[in-house]
């Protein structure tokens, strides 16, 4: 039988990326003209009705690409059900239904990709394409060598050891250490996690590049359009051009 797997569908719906939208699948919240369909392998045929949430679903006619600083109090989320102020309602005068790629904590600011395409969030937050992200962190007093080279090996965290990252002491505010962390794994605040873990928490967060796409002098709550050249900077020249990025 020709036509799209369900979980394609959803996220060329800009619902979510695959994975994610497997999960609402399993969860029994789309039908399928009038029917609850709960197998992500179901093939979606022109003239089929999908609905999500009792939302009729349908293709993005065009894809919107955009980065942001994300400020510090501000939700990575599209919405919050206690009406907290999220990263999608800083995007004003765009007629596409955004998701933010990934996320950051709260209260850590920075670098943030939002998009209606899912096949695009799931190739920056799937494992196996290991997007290096970097921050920037004011960390509680100055780390030794030592502390810095547990880092770079791998440290053990409640939900497992962490895989190698890289470190380095930047700069000084007062008595603390500016340090940059670069990261190949997206953990629930990994950050913050491995800083406390050596002893030297963290006082202030910022994700200042993803991939080789830096943040620039983006002020926060800014946002602007990616463009060729950054698609680049995220996949690579081959990669981008195949998913017809530039």
């Amino acid at each position: 039988m020709e036509g799209t797997r369900l979980q394609k569908f959803l996220a060329s719906c800009g619902v979510a990326s695959r994975r994610a939208s497997e999960v609402i699948i399993a969860d029994g919240r789309v039908k399928v003209n009038g029917k609850v369909v709960t197998d992500p392998a179901t093939k979606i045929v022109k003239g089929d009705t999908v609905m999500v949430d009792g939302k009729k679903v349908t293709p993005e006619s065009s894809k919107v690409y955009i980065m942001m600083n994300k400020p510090c109090g501000v939700l990575s989320s599209a919405k919050d059900d206690r009406e907290r102020t999220c990263v999608v309602d800083l995007v004003k005068d765009v007629n596409a239904r955004l998701f933010p790629v990934g996320r950051l904590d709260y209260d850590t600011s920075g670098l943030i990709l939002l998009t209606n395409d899912g096949d695009f969030m799931q190739k920056l937050t799937h494992p196996s394409y290991e997007i290096w992200r970097t921050y920037q962190a004011i960390v509680r007093g100055v780390p030794t060598q030592n502390k810095l080279d547990e880092i770079e090996k791998g440290i053990e965290l409640e939900d497992g050891m962490t895989l190698p990252a890289h470190i380095d002491v930047i700069g000084y505010k007062g008595k603390n250490a500016k340090i940059e962390i670069v990261l190949r794994e997206g953990r629930n605040r990994q950050v913050r996690r491995m800083m406390e873990a050596i002893g030297h928490p963290v006082i202030e967060l910022k994700r200042v590049r993803l991939a080789a796409l830096e943040l620039g002098e983006l002020k926060p709550g800014a946002w602007r359009y990616l463009r060729g050249k950054d698609f680049e900077a995220l996949f690579g020249t081959e990669v981008a051009k195949k998913m017809r990025l530039i």
